[in-house]
């Protein structure tokens, strides 16, 4: 799977997490990639170890979005994938049961997965009919957002939005070369996830192993990828087969 002339904006790919594999696996892919991040020395650093453009920002503001976009562009000269990376609710946010949880711990878990995203596929949008050449929007979800989500009500409901977002951008835009795609990711381990992740915890995934950052980024590839191009609204789950799992399995 090759990316050679494409130009990718991966928000969230300057940290050493699945943002970071993703933005590596496309510049190996020959992918130009610009990287955001909310730490500006840290897109910088990412950026310039694939050669490409670095912009920084709070993605829960629409007008740093905006400019992370403007930014994106003008040093990659247009745009063809949007990546979006940011994510998740125990690293922002108690994990509670629905009672306990307060409105503004919900509104932040929306806010950093499901209505950025919205905004952020918006931005692309617009770039995309633009240039008049079509376009892909890849999110990187969770398989909490097909299954039951304890303690994280708000993350799996925003999660599970992503799938209606990407079915509904893929229908609305389809005629314009323009789709939507989210890899449902289970348990990855990351350096931020492994705080989070009971080493006990790989006995319940079939696969025998948490996932790496490579199974993300390699799922990541195709989906930008032209091998995807019938691939629209979909959802990739790529979680060693948690999600197949009955309760009594």
């Amino acid at each position: 799977m090759t990316l050679d002339g494409t130009r990718a904006l991966v928000i969230g790919g300057g940290g050493d997490g699945i943002g970071r594999g993703i933005t590596r696996a496309f510049a190996a892919a020959g992918a130009a990639v610009a990287v955001a991040d909310l730490d500006p020395e840290r897109a910088r650093v990412a950026a310039k170890e694939v050669g490409g453009t670095a912009v920084s920002g709070d993605v829960r503001s629409a007008a740093d979005l905006d400019a992370m976009f403007a930014g994106a562009v003008a040093g990659l000269g247009g745009l063809d994938v949007l990546v979006t990376v940011v994510g998740g609710q125990v690293a922002f946010v108690p994990a509670v049961r629905l009672h306990e949880m307060r409105d503004e711990d919900w509104d932040l878990v929306y806010e950093v997965n499901l209505r950025y995203v919205a905004r952020a596929a918006a931005a692309a949008i617009r770039v995309f009919l633009e240039q008049g050449t079509g376009g892909t929007i890849i999110s990187v979800g969770s398989v909490t957002g097909l299954m039951a989500a304890p303690r994280q009500a708000a993350y799996g409901a925003a999660k599970a939005g992503l799938a209606s977002l990407a079915k509904t951008v893929s229908a609305e835009y389809a005629a314009e070369k323009i789709r939507m795609n989210v890899i449902a990711a289970g348990a990855i381990a990351t350096a931020v996830g492994a705080a989070f992740q009971d080493p006990e915890g790989v006995a319940e995934i079939p696969a025998g192993r948490y996932g790496t950052v490579d199974d993300v980024a390699e799922a990541a590839l195709f989906l930008a990828s032209p091998a995807s191009a019938y691939v629209l609204g979909q959802q990739l789950v790529i979680d060693g087969g948690v999600s197949t799992r009955g309760p009594f399995a």
